[in-house]
């Protein structure tokens, strides 16, 4: 193998298993040359995966975060295994949305402890 044939896979990494659920992950170089253990197999379309969270392959199989959006809806991208990992806590994607489930639990909380009491501002319906 020549200089050249080695610099076109210098993004393919090595299949390892998840040491939370035993799946395979794959190691793949960054653009920054560090590694990242991305979910083998896996290309969902880039603009169904959050900015931060989408990894789009480079020509020599390096990957980078690609936060541009939205994406072409054709483009590819890879994700980390731990996201996809059924063991791993998922991390908070959409803090907004996350935010507003919060303010929602604590508000179906508030209706469970009062729940004789009526909203005067609604009319009785039945």
């Amino acid at each position: 193998m020549g200089p050249s044939e080695g610099a076109r896979h210098i993004g393919r990494g090595q299949t390892f298993n998840c040491m939370f659920c035993g799946l395979p992950q794959e190691r793949v170089r960054t653009l920054d040359n560090d590694w990242r253990l991305m979910e083998p197999d896996m290309t969902p379309l880039a603009h169904t995966v959050p900015a931060e969270h989408r990894w789009i392959v480079l020509s020599d199989g390096r990957v980078t975060v690609y936060g541009v959006s939205p994406p072409d809806m054709q483009q590819r991208c890879r994700i980390e295994h731990a996201l996809a990992c059924p063991t791993q806590p998922l991390p908070d994607l959409w803090p907004w949305l996350t935010a507003l489930r919060e303010e929602n639990e604590r508000e179906a909380r508030r209706g469970r402890e009062a729940p004789g009491e009526v909203d005067p501002g609604w009319p009785e319906v039945g």
